[in-house]
């Protein structure tokens, strides 16, 4: 046989491209991937809101301490950026709205629950318990929701001499969904 036959006749028959059964393999295998991984891009705003808590603990933890180390220089209540902290007898930040309006917590992006000399009850469904002398911090997305009575970073002001100011530990992302 010809060699040029064989190699005309290849040319022709060769396939080219995919058949309709691997193209739908394909599409199979991509869905059962996306299936796997899309549980874990489903919890991002729980992640999300718990990264924007742990800013803010950390803001009023140097904002209390910052204003705690003025207080011992100057024995007065110390000034930031046109926002007086007001501070107790010992020198710690009081649980108020300067404390939050200093520590640069905004109200477009958070609801602060200020609690003075008395407690206020956990309302089920719509706010966090805050104890006397402190003040609560809920991103403002789930404010009056189920999910603002765990999501939540409270301050609570200095009980005493040598006590130092107590944030709450930080929620999970599980309390903050």
């Amino acid at each position: 046989m010809n060699k040029q036959a064989m190699s005309v006749t290849r040319a022709r028959g060769a396939q080219s491209g995919f058949t309709l059964i691997e193209l739908i393999v394909v599409i199979v295998i991509l869905g059962i991937l996306a299936a796997v991984a899309l549980p874990r891009f489903s919890n991002l705003s729980g992640d999300a809101r718990v990264a924007s808590l742990n800013a803010v603990r950390g803001s009023l933890a140097s904002t209390a301490a910052t204003a705690h180390g003025a207080w011992l220089v100057n024995r007065a209540d110390p000034t930031f950026e046109g926002t007086t902290v007001n501070m107790d007898a010992n020198g710690y930040a009081l649980a108020n709205a300067n404390l939050v309006t200093a520590a640069g917590l905004d109200a477009n992006d958070y609801t602060a629950i200020i609690a003075g000399g008395t407690a206020i009850a956990a309302v089920p469904n719509v706010s966090p318990a805050v104890p006397a002398n402190s003040v609560a911090i809920v991103p403002r997305g789930i404010a009056n929701s189920a999910t603002a009575v765990t999501c939540v970073v409270i301050y609570t002001q200095s009980l005493g001499l040598n006590l130092p100011p107590v944030l709450s530990p930080m929620p999970t992302a599980a309390n903050c969904r």
